[in-house]
């Protein structure tokens, strides 16, 4: 169903699949040249020249993990919805939607991150071999972002207005992690408001594990895994709990 759900986004276009690789690209550079050429942004701790190559790199690490994030948590409130038949007519277990649309969100983000590493390799002539932790890095924020879904997914079948209010919520929350901007660049008495931000913590591991080539923060990790996984948790019993009244609203 995953792969189906893949497809489907692109079928009918000539480009197919295609699309998944040239939307991350597109969206590099247009955002790459606002930051770096109109406002003039610069990336703390790098200068010169290192500059827009740099930037860019910084910037597309921030932009996949709020894409996965939000991608999930502005589809969740119509997984039921849209799916009418496997609530009302079929037995079906209605909970995997929201793993269905995480799946279709990972292969997008793949795909991106492998684009990253493309272009990393290219700027500067090698990989940092911390890489391979990126899987740990965003394993917390998945596990965070499944209970979240269950959540919205079964929200969006009482409150149809569930769906409009989360895309206002992710478009808010771009602005407010720093996918533009370094932590540090943040005024002191705001960053608490920041760092209370899921995708804070998670951006700037990727960052470091990706770009910088330094080991992730296990106790961070650990702290927010503990975190992510209660909030599953509820998010998966309450979605058990609400779906007994699904048919009837729909």
């Amino acid at each position: 169903m995953t792969k189906r759900e893949v497809l489907g986004r692109y079928k009918g276009s000539v480009m197919g699949l295609a699309w998944s690789f040239f939307n991350p690209v597109f969206m590099l550079v247009v955002y790459t040249f606002v930051f770096s050429e109109i406002f003039k942004s610069r990336w703390g701790g790098i200068g010169g020249d290192d500059n827009k190559t740099q930037f860019a790199v910084l910037l597309f690490v921030g932009m996949i993990v709020l894409s996965l994030f939000s991608e999930v948590l502005n589809r969740a409130p119509g997984l039921i919805v849209s799916n009418v038949n496997y609530v009302k007519k079929v037995v079906f277990p209605i909970e995997i939607l929201p793993v269905i649309a995480m799946g279709a969100a990972l292969f997008h983000s793949l795909i991106s991150l492998g684009v990253l590493l493309v272009a990393f390799a290219l700027f500067n002539g090698y990989l940092n071999w911390t890489l391979f932790f990126i899987p740990f890095v965003l394993l917390p924020m998945i596990i965070l972002n499944m209970g979240l879904a269950w959540i919205l997914a079964s929200l969006g079948v009482f409150l149809r207005d569930v769906g409009q209010t989360i895309g206002i919520i992710t478009t808010v929350l771009m602005f407010l992690s720093p996918v533009f901007y370094p932590v540090s660049a943040v005024p002191a008495r705001f960053r608490p408001f920041i760092m209370a931000n899921p995708l804070t913590f998670i951006i700037e591991q990727a960052r470091a594990v990706l770009i910088l080539g330094r080991l992730p923060n296990w106790a961070g990790l650990g702290i927010y895994t503990i975190i992510a996984t209660v909030v599953a948790w509820a998010g998966y019993a309450w979605f058990q709990k609400t779906r007994k009244g699904f048919a009837d609203v729909l």
